[in-house]
Order: C-alpha cells, then sequence, then structure tokens
C-alpha cells in the first residue's frame, strides 16, 4: 500500500484521528457538566479511592492493591532506581518466571508495555525505563474485553454500560508473501510498521505458511494497532454480576473500565478462567466507540453519556464529602501527565 493511499485511509477513518481531534470539539459539552457540578475537575470524586479519580498520574499498583488478588495477576513493583540484578531476583522470588509482562506503574495507551523474554530484555529495560514500572506474570488466556462499569453511590448494583473485544494486530500467512508484504497488505498493520521493523527485524523477511496466524503485537491497545469491536450486546445478567462481584469489593471505585484476559466468554459471564489485568478509573474511555462500524457522531454520543454518568457519581460523592480538585492542581496534573507521556511513547 503507497503512502498516498495509507494516508488517506487514515484521513477517513476516525478512529486514527488523534486524540485532541476527536475530543477538542467535545469541550462543551465537558464544560456543560463541569457547570453543573460546579468544577472544571469534578472526575476527582468520581472514585475516592484512586489518585485524580483515575483520570491521569495514579499509580497502577496502588489500584492493585485495592483489588482482591484472586482477580489479578502477580505483580511486582520496580522502583526506577533499582538495578537490573537486584529487580531480577524480585521477580524470580515473587515466583515469576520468563516471559513476562514489563509495564509503567503510571502510563496510558500501553506506552511502554513490553513482553519481556530474558535477562537481557529485562536490562535493557530497567536502562530505558523513565519511571517507576510493575512486572506481571504472563496470563495464559488469549482473548481481551474492556468492560465498562458504573455504580452510583448509594445503589448495591453496578450496571455495565458497554463492552469491547480487542483483537490483537496479526497477519495470516499464504504461503509465498514475507511477513513484511502481509503486514503492507493491511492499513491496520501497516500504520504500526516504524514499531513492528524494531520489535520484528530480520524476521520480516519471513514467509508464513498459508493458513499461519502470527500476533504482531499481544496488547489489546487501540494505539498500537489492535482492532476493536463493540460487543455490548452480549451484556447479560450473569456477566453483570460477575463483574458487579468483583468490583463491588473495590472500595471507592464506581466509574471505569476494567481490561480482562479470558478463556471464553461464557466462563467470563460465569465467572471462570479470567483476569483483570488492569482498571482505568475517570480517565478510562469507554472503547467500543472504536469500532470501524461507529460514526464520529455516534461516538460523541457515547462519550456524552458516559461524561453524564460520571458527573453524576461525582456530584453524589461529593455531596458525601469527597473533594474535587482544584483548578491549580488540576493544570499540575495534566502538565505532568503530558510530560510523562512524551516519555513513554519514545518506545
Amino acid at each position: 500500500m503507497d503512502a498516498l493511499k495509507l494516508w488517506w485511509h487514515r484521513a477517513t477513518h476516525w478512529e486514527y484521528w488523534p486524540f485532541w481531534l476527536i475530543y477538542y470539539p467535545m469541550f462543551p459539552v465537558w464544560l456543560y457538566y463541569a457547570l453543573k457540578a460546579r468544577s472544571l475537575f469534578f472526575f476527582n470524586a468520581a472514585n475516592p479511592a484512586m489518585k485524580n479519580g483515575g483520570m491521569a498520574m495514579e499509580s497502577k499498583m496502588a489500584i492493585y492493591h485495592l483489588i482482591p488478588k484472586q482477580w489479578i495477576p502477580k505483580t511486582v513493583f520496580i522502583p526506577k532506581d533499582q538495578s537490573p540484578e537486584v529487580a531480577l531476583e524480585r521477580i524470580l522470588a515473587s515466583d515469576i518466571g520468563f516471559p513476562f509482562i514489563a509495564k509503567p506503574d503510571i502510563g496510558m495507551k500501553s506506552f511502554g508495555v513490553e513482553k519481556i523474554h530474558n535477562k537481557e530484555e529485562l536490562k535493557d529495560y530497567v536502562l530505558w525505563s523513565p519511571s517507576d514500572f510493575l512486572v506481571q506474570e504472563l496470563i495464559p488466556y488469549q482473548k481481551e474485553v474492556g468492560i465498562f462499569y458504573v455504580r452510583k453511590p448509594g445503589e448495591e448494583k453496578g450496571c455495565i454500560t458497554g463492552v469491547v473485544s480487542k483483537q490483537f494486530l496479526s497477519v495470516v500467512g499464504d504461503g509465498e508473501s514475507t511477513l513484511l508484504t502481509l503486514i503492507k497488505k493491511n492499513p491496520r498493520s501497516h500504520l504500526q510498521l516504524k514499531s513492528l521493523r524494531k520489535k520484528w527485524g530480520d524476521q520480516l523477511n519471513n514467509v508464513l505458511k498459508a493458513g499461519e496466524v502470527k500476533i504482531l503485537v499481544p496488547y489489546g491497545s487501540h494505539t498500537r494497532g489492535a482492532m476493536f469491536v463493540d460487543i455490548s450486546h452480549k451484556i447479560n445478567e450473569k456477566l453483570i454480576a460477575t463483574i458487579d462481584g468483583v468490583c463491588s469489593q473495590i472500595e471507592g471505585f464506581h466509574y471505569g473500565r476494567l481490561d480482562v484476559l479470558y478463556q471464553s466468554f461464557e466462563e467470563l459471564c460465569e465467572g471462570k478462567n479470567f483476569s483483570v489485568i488492569e482498571i482505568n478509573g475517570a480517565g478510562g474511555e469507554a472503547t467500543h466507540i472504536y469500532d470501524p462500524k461507529h460514526s464520529l457522531f455516534w461516538a460523541w454520543r457515547e462519550v456524552s453519556r458516559h461524561w453524564g454518568l460520571m458527573c453524576e457519581v461525582s456530584i453524589r460523592n461529593h455531596q458525601n464529602g469527597h473533594a474535587y480538585l482544584s483548578f491549580k492542581d488540576g493544570r499540575a496534573m495534566l502538565r505532568e501527565n503530558g510530560a510523562l507521556q512524551a516519555q513513554l511513547r519514545i518506545v
């Protein structure tokens, strides 16, 4: 696919547009809810147990401490100034073996998330990391969903407002084409070519067998090429009961998205064979909007709906004594978050 066609594909598919272009036109909507809550940074009260309500600059490790251990992977916190040797010793002592997942403790959009296969890769990651990071055991389940959950203060049962299936970036061999050729055939993978060259190197010249599936990026991140499919029509009472059973045990959590690895959807609904790999609070997007079948106007309506729910949750928590973020602290948070994101984008 030539450069012009690739540019046109990106320009005509809003899911690839930059974050600011999608969200800046919605500022009047945010302002409406801010006026309703009487605070521009009302989101701080959405999840009282999370720093900044989970909007930004929150520690993932701090959030894992809120979640019952049976629902999350084994996780080790590694300070940024810790040597690779000490880090490896602590990881192995926690019964986490290679390969495992490393990711920034404070991060966004899967920047800096890597699968580590050996000691050398761990050393490289430790030396690269600009901040504290986490090491997690590799979960064997091959499917991932994002489940958006809301429970209004004072209500015993929460609800699921959207579910997205995350299809990892992959290609299928034809027995003739190289991996590089297969990548260039699909705009979704071609747009990731720069990072894929860095990751796969000379392996891009390999020819896949006919029908062979190659997962290029094993993470359910839209910014790293995963395709998001809206499966909200699959929401059912069993799934709601399972997710509510997890979230009701997380003190101070009312609004956000759970990213879940699972074996089969049926087992997930039954509360079997799944792991919560991350919880995003007020900053968590309702990522089912990125299904290519949805228009930008549909997405804007869905974002507005979720902001309305967050506003209602925040107002109720504020009435119960939980503070909003001050304008000064809110601006400082945004600046700090922007600086960290710029560092993590280097990967």
